[in-house]
């Protein structure tokens, strides 16, 4: 069981990713899976929308008591939902929609890698990864908006209102489904509310 093949052995020695799949040939054989087994629906009957920060993955679910399959996660940088066709409003209203979630909760955090971000900063990057500015202009060109995709935020608490606000007002959204806006203190663990 696991991963077998080709599928492992082209990816480089000494990768992070190498090591994962090494590890979960072990896991998949084990059996372990089944401890981790739950049904599709959220149990708590709740999304989060929550930052991809690597602080969170273990601190929030154990901040807010979760475990597997009490909730849906969604993550993205920032916890931001950037306009009403964004794909995490996709997701949440599939939630909604089919998973049976009938709460929201978005959760922004502090010491946010997202908070102060600018397009100048991202697109300077990208040049020095070796992406041409052919490259980034021909996406400009098709419509991308540089600033809106790769803009910040200031504070959280605006970022969180903001994202409850959209959400709360979206068209596709039942009016029965309740939304609420927090951010967590990185280095406690507290959530305090924003909206």
């Amino acid at each position: 069981m696991g991963v077998t093949g080709e599928s492992l052995w082209d990816i480089r020695d000494g990768s992070p990713i190498r090591e994962m799949l090494e590890f979960n040939t072990g896991f998949a054989g084990s059996g372990a899976a089944l401890s981790y087994q739950s049904d599709k629906r959220p149990r708590k009957k709740v999304a989060v929308l929550t930052c991809m920060d690597t602080r969170l993955t273990a601190l929030l679910p154990a901040a807010l008591g979760l475990k597997g399959g009490d909730v849906k996660m969604i993550k993205n940088a920032g916890g931001l939902i950037l306009n009403p066709l964004d794909s995490t409003v996709r997701s949440l209203l599939i939630a909604v929609l089919e998973l049976g979630v009938e709460e929201i909760m978005v959760i922004g955090h502090t010491d946010c890698g997202v908070q102060g971000m600018d397009e100048r900063t991202v697109v300077s990057h990208m040049v020095e990864r070796g992406i041409s500015r052919r490259a980034v202009l021909d996406m400009k060109a098709q419509g991308l908006d540089f600033h809106q995709w790769f803009t910040g935020f200031e504070n959280p608490q605006d970022s969180v209102r903001d994202s409850v606000k959209l959400l709360r007002n979206h068209p596709l959204m039942p009016e029965d489904v309740a939304i609420y806006g927090f951010v967590m203190d990185i280095g406690s663990g507290e959530l305090k509310r924003a909206v």
